[in-house]
């Protein structure tokens, strides 16, 4: 997988400055390797850290392709780049996607665009708005901006896979403020799903049924927001939402599927990427549409919904 805009570079792991000696990024490797390795105090996903870090950066071929911006993760630098987390259809099977409306992640693109063309300055060169080498020195917003966009495409890929038996409508609008929309919004036989995806940049937690982290901002309510902005969406289509579904990356969730609270009696679930559309197929137990309550639903969100 492709870094995230948000995570930390490799030298951070190590506790170093890009500008290190090989020698003293050498001995900052060994340091940490002993601090983080489980015996000593540490934890495994930690001790992971630190290897990747060292295989970033620990021989002069990788360390070049990385300061250059020639690496981000196992993706290269296009991950990051307007389609490059992966919109087009799943490739090597046949089967219908799922329909789909709206352009995911476009607005988040546009704004990331707007934020860092004003960070660099007015009528400064900007070449490559998304080289890595100027992401890593973008302050936080920026970057977190990003990575929003990036999120959305990677659950808008997992989506189509649900088949043509489901729609999807991408970046509703939900409120006044253009920001004020639903990522996804999913119906099929298993009921209607509005989705939140994200990337915090580090782990969530649950505390009383809304999520908690240091990647989140101040005040920050996910799930409070999602119900908001869905329950408008529901007002203005006279339908009601099976759940409120808050995706995350697979290691920035304390389990594949939590439950959250419930909202408005729709099921508040935190779930991990790679398991989001088994749980939108497979559905909840006792909740669904179908046959002409599904075409109904359809019929009136097609014509009440907008997009950002």
């Amino acid at each position: 997988m492709p870094d995230s805009p948000l995570a930390a570079n490799p030298y951070e792991v190590l506790g170093v400055a890009p500008t290190a000696a090989d020698g003293e990024l050498k001995r900052a490797y060994r340091r940490r390797l002993r601090e983080a390795h489980p015996d000593t105090g540490g934890s495994s996903v930690e001790f992971d850290r630190v290897q990747l870090a060292w295989q970033r950066v620990g021989t002069p071929a990788a360390r070049s392709a990385y300061d250059s911006g020639r690496d981000v993760g196992a993706g290269g630098a296009a991950a990051w780049t307007a389609g490059g987390a992966g919109t087009s259809a799943r490739r090597g099977d046949s089967r219908p996607n799922a329909r789909a409306h709206g352009h995911p992640g476009g607005w988040y693109r546009e704004r990331y665009l707007a934020l860092m063309r004003e960070w660099v300055g007015r009528g400064a060169s900007l070449d490559d708005p998304y080289d890595p080498r100027l992401v890593r020195r973008a302050p936080r917003e920026i970057r977190h901006t990003l990575a929003a966009a990036v999120a959305e495409e990677k659950t808008a890929t997992a989506l189509a896979s649900l088949g043509i038996g489901f729609t999807i409508w991408h970046d509703v609008v939900a409120g006044a403020a253009p920001e004020d929309k639903v990522d996804h919004v999913v119906l099929g036989p298993t009921g209607l799903w509005a989705v939140l995806s994200e990337d915090w940049g580090a782990p969530v937690r649950v505390k009383r049924g809304e999520l908690i982290g240091e990647g989140l901002a101040p005040g920050e309510k996910p799930l409070h927001q999602l119900g908001t902005r869905a329950k408008a969406i529901a007002r203005g289509g006279k339908v009601r939402f099976s759940a409120l579904v808050i995706v995350v990356e697979d290691d920035q969730a304390p389990a594949s599927l939590t439950e959250l609270a419930s909202v408005r009696g729709a099921q508040g679930l935190l779930v991990e990427r790679s398991r989001l559309v088994n749980l939108i197929r497979t559905g909840l137990p006792g909740v669904g549409v179908g046959g002409t309550d599904l075409f109904e639903v359809r019929t009136r969100l097609q014509s009440s919904i907008r997009f950002v």
